[in-house]
């Protein structure tokens, strides 16, 4: 087997994006890379590979190139693609979305706690990906090597977080966004309610993330980096409550319940947070009155404090760096108000 014909794959098991490192053989004829990749790219049309490379997702060499270079042997090609999905027939639903942007290349939309992104096991309707296709007038097979794959997703976030996607609406935003996450090019910004005040109030968790082995439905910091795989998030305390803080989470990677599991590992789990050990009163002496009023925030949030605040990102077409904010929803900001008032009574009784 020659060596163009060993293609190594990096997977992110979190954003939709697939990292495919290529060796071309030596022996290898003069061959327009377009049509090389192809060649070699099973499942993949001409046409979402010659997108890739316009939008500088195809790189030889570390160097983008144009559809028209020529390989040459041992070149080292580098292509980040949107990933593969399973085939399944998507039906378009008649789902309100909340819309905060749209042009003909990429859509602003604000999620609701609460729904799922995707389609998949024990979620076949009632998805983001539903309520997209219908916006789009689609109802088609979603695989890999269609223009409507997966409906333009390059990220995700969890079905109770609250907040800002950007979508994409054709192959080239698709293969444009996917290179910008895949180069921690995209701004981020989270608000969280954790228990406590973390110390320092600023700081950066460098912590690695895998499933916990223990309990496949979690995931788990590994400081040491000796498993799972590298994640960053940058925090900072915005207000101080007493028992809980609000904090502002950046993050430089995306992996799956990366800000989730990176506040529990520094002892900060999100408020409300069922699976992460944050529906418990961690901070406070436990006594009737207080368990009454945390009880209540419970039932006011009964999810994890956790919202996508804000996006940024460079436009496909444009190169215009574009910037959108989003407002708490209610049940957070009901959550935080409770806290302040709580916070206020405690200082009102010194």
């Amino acid at each position: 087997m020659s060596d163009n014909q060993l293609i190594q794959e990096d997977f992110a098991d979190d954003d939709y994006y697939r990292h495919i490192a290529i060796t071309v053989d030596a022996n290898q004829s003069s061959l327009r890379i377009d049509k090389f990749l192809f060649n070699r790219m099973e499942g993949v049309s001409r046409n979402r590979i010659q997108n890739a490379i316009r939008s500088g997702s195809v790189l030889v060499n570390g160097v983008e190139v144009k559809p028209n270079h020529k390989v040459k042997g041992g070149e080292q090609i580098s292509m980040i693609l949107p990933r593969p999905m399973e085939d399944y027939r998507l039906v378009a639903q008649n789902i309100p979305l909340d819309i905060r942007y749209e042009d003909d290349d990429v859509l602003i939309v604000h999620k609701a706690a609460g729904m799922v992104v995707h389609p998949g096991v024990g979620h076949a309707r009632g998805t983001l990906v539903n309520a997209l296709a219908y916006h789009f007038g689609k109802d088609l097979p979603v695989m890999e090597g269609n223009s409507e794959d997966r409906v333009g997703l390059v990220h995700r976030i969890d079905k109770n977080t609250s907040g800002l996607m950007v979508v994409a609406k054709n192959d080239y935003a698709l293969a444009h966004l996917a290179k910008q996450f895949y180069n921690h090019t995209i701004e981020r910004t989270y608000y969280a309610l954790v228990w406590g005040e973390p110390e320092p109030a600023e700081g950066t968790v460098n912590a690695h993330l895998d499933r916990d082995p223990r309990f496949r439905q979690r995931f788990k910091a590994f400081p040491d980096g000796s498993q799972g795989k590298w994640a960053v998030t940058h925090y900072k305390t915005l207000e101080k409550l007493y028992y809980v803080s609000l904090v502002q989470c950046k993050l430089e990677t995306g992996r799956t319940h990366q800000i989730r599991v990176h506040m529990q590992h520094i002892g900060h789990p999100l408020f409300s947070d069922d699976r992460y050990g944050g529906d418990r009163i961690i901070k406070g002496t436990v006594y009737s009155r207080y368990k009454e009023f945390v009880d209540k925030v419970f039932f006011i949030l009964p999810r994890h404090a956790l919202h996508a605040k804000s996006l940024g990102f460079e436009h496909p077409r444009t190169g215009k760096w574009m910037q959108f904010e989003s407002e708490l929803p209610e049940d957070f900001s009901q959550a935080l108000q409770a806290w302040r008032a709580y916070l206020a009574q405690r200082k009102g009784g010194q």
